[in-house]
């Protein structure tokens, strides 16, 4: 059930569905090292998530869990709760960026950390046994009060992040906050204010349907059209969930998860805090490069902020993240921020007192991305006409550039990535990867 982002599909829909739901709260509740276990629950603004959190704060109830219910939340809040304010887990319902029709399950431990592969494996296991009585009535006893306090001591966690020497000094900026209609809907415009900032919320009126619906941080055009439009300063775009983050300078360009770990990584090296960056195999060279010519060391993982996590920890390294806007900050937790995130930046420009446009800059070598709807998901080196196409693109570009093939951890596609100095060339070698895919593992149109 687990991909590299917990449980994710069409909501209502297996895994999705009330029996299924219900079943992952018994193994939760079952699975986790304590003897009455208390779990904090949170969710996007999707109009399932109630229906979800019912059926699985009624699985957990059953288990002897007690839940408690956080609302609409942001994901890295559910990180940072759960782990001050004493819970065995947490538990965010949400599908990130995906349309509205999908929802998920991921899980923290008690540290705030993505759940371990082996407790997915428990639960899993513990699902499909079955055997578990019919879920209860949705209107279960389980489900507590909203609790507000919840986002109060997120903010607060928030606000420390600048200490006050530090605030007194942050620019006075105009900024366009892209809420993409999700869970950062309320607090992330709140946060900006409390700082100082004029604040343009955009997409922050979620109605269950509208969430990352053209707006957020996959969908950068919203943002970057609004800050040249109403003549910000800058712009941000979080996703669904509120762990990610994508910006824009005051021209509308586009400031992606690559830039940003090179401005706040070039500030924590200044300091003496780091002299080497976590980034997964989907950064861009240019990244790598810069970072070289800084002094800076790259680590790669495969792709998913919990590799990137584990391999931050393992090194023991403060700063990691994605191109797509995942960035952690360890001193703060293991969960990407988007909020944070926005923060850290907002932090170095204020020490470092240049523009947003001069050192957010990163020019990326010419890039192509292409996915492929699959019906199937064989190894690769398992379909020879694929094997080819992928085998002659990396001859052809060497070391002068990269091709990443690989299926994607939470929805049924195949991600083609090709990077070179000359996009008609990296484009053309793609295109012939993409034909090879569709033709033999291609869902049919």
């Amino acid at each position: 059930m687990f991909g590299t982002d917990g449980i994710r599909g069409v909501a209502y829909e297996p895994p999705l569905e009330r029996e299924t739901v219900t079943r992952v709260g018994l193994a939760l509740a079952r699975n986790l090292d304590a003897p009455s276990p208390r779990v904090l629950l949170g969710r996007d603004t999707r109009k399932s998530g109630p229906d979800l959190e019912r059926w699985l704060m009624s699985g957990l109830a059953r288990g002897g869990a007690t839940a408690e219910s956080a609302g609409v939340i942001t994901t890295p809040a559910i990180a940072y709760l759960t782990r001050n304010e004493g819970f065995d887990a947490g538990v965010i319902l949400s599908a990130s960026h995906n349309p509205y029709r999908d929802n998920g399950i991921k899980i923290f431990t008690a540290a705030g950390s993505k759940s371990s592969a082996d407790l997915e494996a428990r639960i899993t296991r513990d699902v499909a046994r079955g055997g578990d009585p019919p879920a209860g009535p949705e209107t279960s006893s389980a489900l507590a009060d909203l609790d507000p306090r919840f986002e109060e001591l997120y903010l607060d966690h928030l606000l420390s992040a600048i200490p006050h020497d530090e605030r007194v000094r942050l620019p006075k900026l105009e900024i366009a906050l892209d809420c993409a209609n999700g869970a950062g809907y309320h607090v992330g415009p709140h946060l900006l204010r409390e700082l100082g900032f004029v604040v343009h919320p955009l997409f922050a009126e979620p109605n269950g349907e509208n969430i990352n619906d053209r707006c957020g941080s996959t969908y950068m055009n919203a943002v970057s059209s609004a800050v040249v439009e109403r003549g910000c300063d800058l712009g941000a775009a979080l996703d669904g969930d509120g762990d990610r983050l994508q910006m824009a300078d005051r021209t509308g360009r586009v400031v992606d998860g690559d830039a940003l770990l090179f401005l706040c990584a070039r500030r924590l090296k200044k300091e003496g805090r780091t002299r080497a960056v976590v980034a997964t195999v989907m950064s861009n060279l240019a990244l790598e490069h810069a970072l070289a010519k800084e002094g800076i060391a790259l680590h790669r993982t495969p792709v998913g902020d919990k590799f990137v996590a584990q391999e931050m920890a393992e090194r023991n390294i403060i700063l990691g993240g994605e191109q797509s806007g995942h960035i952690i900050f360890s001193q703060y937790g293991f969960a990407g921020d988007g909020l944070l995130t926005l923060l850290q930046v907002l932090r170095v420009l204020a020490l470092e007192g240049g523009s947003f446009e001069e050192l957010g800059r990163l020019d990326p070598f010419p890039q192509v991305l292409v996915n492929v709807r699959v019906k199937e998901r064989p190894e690769l080196k398992e379909v020879p006409a694929l094997a080819r196409a992928i085998d002659l693109a990396s001859r052809r570009l060497g070391s002068r550039g990269r091709v990443l093939v690989r299926y994607s951890g939470t929805e049924p596609l195949l991600r083609i990535m090709l990077e070179g100095p000359e996009r008609f060339e990296i484009e053309s070698l793609a295109r012939s990867i993409e034909t090879a895919a569709r033709e033999t593992i291609g869902e049919s149109p």
